[in-house]
């Protein structure tokens, strides 16, 4: 009697796909990162960097937006001192990279409705080696110094005379940068699982994709509406007033920071930060106004409505985006989940992408000049910045809105899902 084989064309192809096909996977994403990281540098100025800086500053730039950890360091000779000190995630780099790594991921995967775990830990690994390898390139290729002019002063004559002029330059942490850069690929890989429809689970999983996907694509479908809304204002707004370049930086290096900050303000959430010396807040200028104090300052829609009254439009664009999200999370849905689960669902995406974005969306940076050990010397020669959130009355908030528009959209979206339903009951 013949042996029947149970392996479909898709799994075999699935089978097939190797080292070749891993490495097509991790070169893409690293090739994205590193284009859009090059023109927001570019638009920003870096192209002047002295000894033909950027290519190393791309590789830092990559390193920082998957979460490797970039150290600065500095010197003035034997009469002075530098320290400095830099934390921020370039969000447009780190998007670019999550999202063509999570089709290339996926790719083998499609037309699927099962898969066992060792075939997806199998794909995973191999993706996974060669990402640890590339990184440990990006890591070494990311070391570079720079002197930085004192001016044309008394202060900068002793400079170059007593070789006290200020140096700073970056490093890679090794060890850190792979230990981040591997959670990084092993989040988008499993928010890749959770989110698309057509990927397959493991037969185990298979219960909880009811609940989790439909919710865990309504967050990412809410994040990416906040990027796309935030670059058409910025577009309009560089067409319309000018400062086409540094809006096309902010694009390219940190929109997702700027309207994911935005996000989380619409919902009331507060921050606290302080902006001193030559350091500043991308725009919209209004946030530089606000944290530019002697003191920390707290930056929510109240504090920032003080300088201009249309920021209370944050909590409209918030109430209508959530209730369109949650709408999406209970149209995937099945029939049978009510609007009070729908509510819970929502409540907890929403929380964890509020979490998410606390965490990634912090900034610290700090630079200063002593000499002969007497404190920072002011004017442009030193400056601190830094910007952090209430992170649990962010959650507070997060689950208060996603259990009233979850709710909410759990109701809009019943008509939709009963002639759905319909509609496959006749189709079957």
């Amino acid at each position: 009697m013949a042996r029947v084989s149970l392996r479909t064309p898709s799994h075999q192809a699935f089978a097939r796909h190797g080292w070749l096909q891993a490495l097509a996977a991790v070169l893409a994403p690293i090739l994205a990162m590193g284009v859009v990281a090059a023109l927001g540098l570019w638009a920003a100025g870096a192209a002047d960097l002295p000894d033909g800086a950027l290519p190393r500053v791309v590789a830092a730039t990559v390193v920082t937006a998957v979460g490797g950890t970039i150290e600065l360091s500095g010197n003035a000779g034997g009469l002075a001192d530098t320290k400095a000190g830099l934390t921020v995630i370039p969000l447009s780099v780190t998007l670019a990279g999550a999202l063509v790594l999570a089709a290339g991921f996926l790719r083998p995967l499609r037309h699927r409705a099962v898969a066992g775990a060792p075939e997806l830990v199998g794909w995973a690994l191999r993706i996974a080696v060669l990402w640890l390898l590339a990184l440990l390139g990006l890591a070494f290729g990311a070391r570079q110094t720079f002197t930085l002019s004192l001016g044309d002063s008394t202060l900068g004559d002793l400079g170059d005379l007593l070789d006290a002029s200020p140096k700073v330059g970056f490093t890679t942490d090794v060890p850190q940068t792979l230990s981040f850069g591997l959670l990084w690929l092993a989040g988008v890989l499993l928010l890749a699982l959770l989110v698309s429809r057509g990927a397959p689970l493991p037969g185990r999983l298979l219960r909880f994709q009811e609940s989790v996907r439909p919710a865990a694509y309504a967050m990412v479908v809410l994040l990416l509406a906040y990027v796309a809304l935030g670059a058409v204002i910025a577009l309009v707004t560089a067409a319309t007033k000018g400062h086409a370049p540094e809006t096309l930086a902010v694009i390219l290096l940190g929109l997702p920071n700027l309207v994911w900050l935005a996000l989380t303000l619409g919902l009331g959430v507060t921050w606290n930060g302080r902006v001193e010396g030559p350091f500043g807040l991308p725009m919209p200028h209004v946030l530089d106004e606000v944290l530019r104090t002697p003191d920390v300052s707290t930056l929510n829609v109240r504090t920032l409505a003080q300088y201009d009254g249309n920021v209370w439009w944050l909590v409209a664009v918030d109430a209508v985006l959530l209730l369109a999200a949650a709408f999406v999370m209970a149209a995937r849905s099945p029939t049978r989940v009510r609007a009070w689960q729908h509510a819970l669902h929502m409540a907890v995406a929403l929380a964890l992408t509020v979490l998410m974005i606390c965490l990634v969306g912090r900034v610290s940076a700090h630079y200063g000049l002593s000499v002969l050990g007497i404190g920072d010397l002011g004017g442009d020669l030193s400056g601190d910045l830094f910007l952090k959130p209430e992170v649990w009355t962010a959650l507070g908030f997060a689950l208060a809105w996603g259990l009233v528009t979850g709710f909410l959209g759990g109701l809009l979206a019943k008509p939709v899902r009963r002639r759905g339903a319909r509609d496959k009951a006749r189709e079957g």
